[in-house]
């Protein structure tokens, strides 16, 4: 019988082992606990088992979906006995260890590894990566991506200061958990140069890594980008919006619409705000699945992931901090 494994026991997880029971009913599920001290069995899961374990019961493929510090050193282990590997955003908290991965894998089949950005999966994103790949925008002059939710509200399950999120050793703070803009930001242009960065923290949530980023970058082609990611507002929002000299393309991913603005009206390019967003995941699972029959994908690769780290890094070393009162 075949098995799957998630490693890991939080809400991600939890949502992966869900999926993985969903699109393979008749396989096992395992969870994996990614500190080794818990053993409750998570809905949906047939067993918790150790590492050893599992790499004796040679899943089909396992998702590592533990903190961000742990993802390098449980893909090495996964990798080195040919267990193919799903790594959940981001793909570390450290360069050093992307590059460890990147010399890992630089002999196997690149398609052992992907990771888990999800947000490449929403409809309404492949939509604005088509219409910008055909040049229907002409050329881009600037972009600005805003992402803001309220930690504390992330997970009523536990004390947001209790949470991955709020902890630097478990590679918390807005750059790392809100690393979906930067990714898919990566994706529409390949290469991005960080020009500014400002990180702060506010007296609100206290916490010990950054609660607000701004972060200015450039494209090879001079284009602006214009990122800001934070843990404080209380009205949800994520969008992105492109200024061409075709239009303006704005891209709403809560509305999961796109609407270009043009020199004579509006245009709905898209809109489906009643989309299940647990779609994109399911989506992603089957694409890590079919990647070697399906060529081109739209899963993020080590490659990418890495640069993503690289700039978090970047802009940490740049900041210049502050603390809001």
């Amino acid at each position: 019988m075949n098995c799957y494994a998630v490693i890991g026991m939080g809400s991600i997880a939890k949502r992966h082992i869900a999926n993985l029971k969903f699109l393979h009913p008749e396989a096992k599920i395992y969870s994996v606990s990614a500190s080794g001290r818990n053993n409750e069995v998570p809905e949906y899961a047939d067993a918790v088992i150790s590492l050893d374990q599992l790499l004796a019961e040679k899943p089909v493929y396992a998702i590592i979906a533990s903190p961000a510090p742990y993802h390098v050193t449980t893909a090495k282990i996964l990798i080195e006995k040919g267990i193919p590997v799903l790594v959940e955003k981001p793909l570390s908290d450290s360069v050093n260890a992307c590059d460890e991965l990147l010399a890992s894998i630089r002999e196997l089949d690149a398609n052992m590894v992907s990771v888990g950005y999800c947000l490449r999966f929403l409809p309404s994103a492949q939509i604005v990566k088509h219409y910008l790949d055909s040049g229907s925008l002409g050329n881009v002059y600037n972009i600005e991506s805003n992402v803001g939710q309220f930690l504390p509200r992330w997970r009523k399950d536990k004390n947001y200061r209790d949470s991955v999120s709020a902890q630097k050793e478990l590679g918390g703070g807005a750059l790392l958990e809100l690393s979906h803009e930067l990714d898919y930001l990566f994706w529409f242009f390949d290469d991005l140069e960080l020009q500014h960065s400002w990180l702060r923290t506010t007296d609100e949530l206290d916490l010990g890594v950054e609660e607000i980023a701004d972060l200015v970058l450039t494209t090879t082609s001079g284009t602006y980008i214009s990122v800001h990611l934070d843990f404080i507002q209380k009205s949800t929002q994520r969008n992105c919006e492109f200024i061409g000299e075709k239009g303006r393309l704005v891209w709403d991913l809560i509305a999961n619409s796109v609407t270009l603005f043009h020199a004579t009206g509006t245009e709905t390019l898209y809109s489906e705000p009643e989309y299940n967003k647990n779609g994109m995941y399911l989506d992603m699972l089957q694409a890590f699945e079919n990647v070697k029959n399906a060529g081109i994908s739209h899963l993020a690769t080590v490659e990418t992931a890495s640069k993503v780290v690289k700039l978090i890094e970047d802009a940490k070393h740049f900041n210049k901090s502050g603390r809001m009162a």
